[in-house]
Order: structure tokens, then sequence, then C-alpha cells
């Protein structure tokens, strides 16, 4: 028995509760004795470990698994005792792999080269030979720090795609929004998957929201991305993160869609636009929850609540092999359809309301209300924008509105059957802008493609990329 496993044996003690299986250690040290006695003391604390007996190794083996911490001894030549090749290694870790901690093992009891060691960026240090209690508190300390600073990220990214979530309440006064409401409330407790249907602008995302706020995950965060937004090359870098030199520009690390969402809801919007490539590597994660960090090889699992949405009809896309039918299967195990605007009349005029009281306290207008004939045009307007195009038609009156009630003339409304709107362009067009123009274009091909992101691209002759683009620049709903 060493001298090294002796000590183990003899000075071993449980300091407290053993640690998630998740934190990963590194045991980097030429001597194959001291690997061994750290190999049985941590073992007992769960850790997951690793060895390495080289540089070349403790390379390999940080780029291949990323461990949580790694145990670094300072010299590796035999005979040695500058310490210069764990300054390198240092120096290596902290530029290739900032997250990981290191603790530096010294047998010289040198607090220079200690000191040099923080300086290049290790967490702590201990001496050879070690006492267990010591270690294990430093190992145990800088997990939780490892942790909390994960936690804080994660929470940072989430508050800021969580900044332009809808801040406005759910109006339903119509039986067929009722309807929808109470299946909602229904399946919300649940963990099943939700698919969503409806046209642009039903106010899906906000349906979200609320199914969230009454799930068993309320406490945890909501994620939302647009599918159809990402870029292919890029899919498995937003849902699953990547590490750090990954791929060219890859000058940090990322966390993914999915450990963002980690024990909350993820939010599929535009799941119709998905590529098929794509299609199968969110399915593997959805039937199992595991997945890899691009760059990585370390399995990781998150548990998610899926909700996804899409005004494509998936049923004729699965039939065309544009769209997987297991991956469909998965995704609809509810099915709720958004009534059109058009179809639920009784929540336009409230829906107006409330959007002239939201934006009248923005900006601050005094406005009493809506007068009737104003309520009229609002009711006889077929609304092909939907919910989302209210909104915008309330804060544009709201703005120019001059008088204590809106009128018809502020709400610049023009109906589908007016003569006026089958004028010749010369004549209907020729006070708007460019800009106006476009807008109203890129409405007209969105209405005739049903939503379709694809073929609406594919109708303008521009591509799915420069479409949102446009549509964000418009503020249409994608």
């Amino acid at each position: 028995m060493t001298r090294y496993q002796d000590q183990t044996r003899a000075k071993n003690s449980n300091p407290g509760k053993s640690v998630r299986p998740s934190s990963s250690i590194l045991i980097a040290d030429d001597q194959s004795d001291v690997r061994e006695a750290l190999r049985l003391l941590l073992m007992r604390q769960g850790y997951v470990l690793m060895q390495a007996s080289s540089p070349t190794e403790i390379k390999q083996q940080i780029s291949t698994a990323a461990p949580t911490i790694v145990l670094l001894d300072m010299n590796y030549q035999r005979d040695t005792t500058s310490g210069q090749e764990g300054l390198e290694l240092i120096e290596w870790i902290k530029q290739k792999h900032p997250d990981i901690a290191i603790i530096v093992m010294t047998a010289w009891g040198s607090i220079d080269l200690a000191t040099q060691a923080m300086r290049a960026g290790a967490s702590d240090f201990i001496e050879k030979p070690w006492d267990n209690n010591r270690l294990l508190s430093i190992i145990k300390m800088q997990c939780e720090f490892q942790q909390a600073t994960r936690q804080s990220q994660k929470f940072q990214t989430i508050a800021e795609l969580q900044r332009q979530h809808s801040d406005c309440e759910i109006v339903a006064e119509s039986e067929s929004m009722r309807k929808v409401i109470d299946m909602l409330q229904q399946v919300a407790s649940a963990d099943a998957s939700i698919l969503l249907r409806g046209e642009n602008g039903t106010g899906k995302n906000l349906l979200v929201e609320q199914i969230h706020a009454w799930s068993a995950r309320a406490r945890g965060p909501l994620v939302c991305v647009n599918m159809g937004s990402i870029p292919e090359n890029l899919f498995e870098s937003e849902m699953f993160g990547h590490v750090r030199g990954a791929f060219t520009d890859a000058h940090e690390g990322r966390i993914g869609r999915f450990e963002l969402a980690d024990g909350g809801t993820l939010f599929l919007d535009e799941i119709g636009n998905l590529p098929l490539p794509q299609q199968a590597k969110l399915l593997r994660v959805l039937e199992s929850g595991d997945y890899e960090k691009v760059g990585a090889s370390k399995t990781q699992h998150s548990d998610v609540r899926i909700i996804s949405a899409s005004n494509a009809a998936l049923e004729t896309m699965v039939a065309d092999h544009q769209f997987r039918k297991d991956l469909y299967y998965r995704l609809q195990i509810v099915e709720i359809t958004i009534p059109a605007l058009r179809d639920r009349r009784a929540d336009i005029v409230p829906l107006a309301r409330h959007f002239l009281d939201q934006h009248r306290r923005r900006y601050r207008k005094q406005i009493d209300g809506l007068s009737r004939a104003a309520e009229a045009t609002l009711q006889a307007y077929d609304w092909p924008g939907n919910v989302r195009e209210l909104a915008h038609v309330m804060e544009r009156a709201v703005l120019l509105c001059s008088n204590s009630l809106l009128q018809p003339d502020d709400l610049a409304l023009t109906r589908h059957d007016d003569p006026a709107a089958a004028a010749p362009a010369t004549t209907q067009h020729a006070e708007l802008t460019l800009d106006q123009l476009e807008r109203r274009h890129i409405q007209a091909a969105l209405q005739h493609c049903q939503g379709n992101i694809a073929a609406t691209a594919k109708r303008l002759g521009i591509s799915r990329a420069a479409l949102y683009r446009r549509m964000e620049k418009h503020l249409l709903d994608g």
C-alpha cells in the first residue's frame, strides 16, 4: 500500500451529503499512486472521475468531456520542480474552457508557485500530502460555485429571451374563445405536449404564457423560440448549445434552449417551418430528453414540457413528406385550434378597449374611449392580421387621435369589400410610402400562402431569413 492510499484510508471522512453525479473531476498527475488515492477518496462522494497522466492526455480529456474541476499537478517531467508545465496547462485551460475550475496540487509547498498558479487562473491549491477534509471542502465549494455561476448565466439568458413577452391579458368573451380557455385549463396541469393551431396573430404566444402559468412548472422558465428563424447551420447550437471553440467564431460557450428550459416549458413556434434534417434532431431529444452540445461528447438531459404552434397544414405536409409523421404525433398529443378574430367578433371591441387603455397610458394621451361609429367600424372589418393587427391599429389610432373619443378616421381601416380597395394601384397607393407598400405586399403574400413562411418567401422571391427581417421591420406576426 502506498503512502497516498494509506492516507486516504486513514483520514477519509464524510463532509456531508454527496454532490450531484453530474459534477465531474479530472485527476491530472503523472504518479499512478496519487491518482489511485484521489480516485478512492472521491468516488465515495459521488463524483464522476477521469484520469490523465500527461499534458497531452489532460488536453484530450478536457476537450472530450469538459469536467467541472481539474485537480492539476504542476510537474510532469521527471526531476522537474519549476511548475512551468502546470502554468502552461492552466493558461491553455482558461483560454479554451474558462468555466472549468482548476485546483493546483504541488508537492513542494512553494507559496510562490501557488501564487503564480492563482494569478494564471487557478481557483485554489493544495499541498501534497493533502488533508482529506480540506481537499473535499475545497472541491465541494468549487462545485457549488460552478453550479451557482451556471444558474446565474441561465437566468440572465432567460430574462433576455423573455423581455419581448406580451404583457396583455387574455380577453375571452366570445363562446368560441371561452371553449379554448376551458380546454387549456384542463390540460395545463399535465405534462402532455400541446400543439396550438391558428392563423397569424391569433395570440398563440399569449396563450402559451397562460398555459405555463397554470402548469406545475410555473416556477420554472418559459423559453420561446421561433423555429423558422433559425438558420439551418446554427440549429444545433441554438437548441442544444455549444462549447467554446466548437466552430469558427465560437469564442464563448453558449447555453442552448433545452438547457435554458430545463424544469420549465419550451415553446417551439412556427414548427412547420423546420427543415427535415433538423426535424430528426429535434425528435431525438423530444423522445429521450438527451442531447449533446456542439463540440462536446458529454450527453446532457433536459426535463421540459413542449408546446408548439403552427399555422401551416401539418397533415398535408406529412402526406407530402415535408414533415415527419413521428414528430407530428409526438407534438400533437393535445391539439387546440385558436379561432380567428373574425370568428370571435364578441371579443373585437373588448380587445380594442383593452389596447386603447394600454396605449393611452403608455403615450400619456387623454382619450376617453371609442365612439360608437369607431366600434361599428372595428366590427365591420375582417381582421386578416387578427389580434396582432388590432393591437397595431389601436396603437396607431392612439398616437393620431386629437379628440376625446377615437373616431373611424383615427383607425384608418379599409374594408376588403370596399370598392376603393379594388382601385388601380396608381390611385389607391399614390399616397403610400415604399415601406407602406412593402408591408401591404408582404401581408397579402402571407395571407395568400396561409402563413406558410417558406411558401411566402418563395412567392416574394426572397430567402426565409430576409422575409423574417422584413416582417420584424413592419411588425408583422410570423
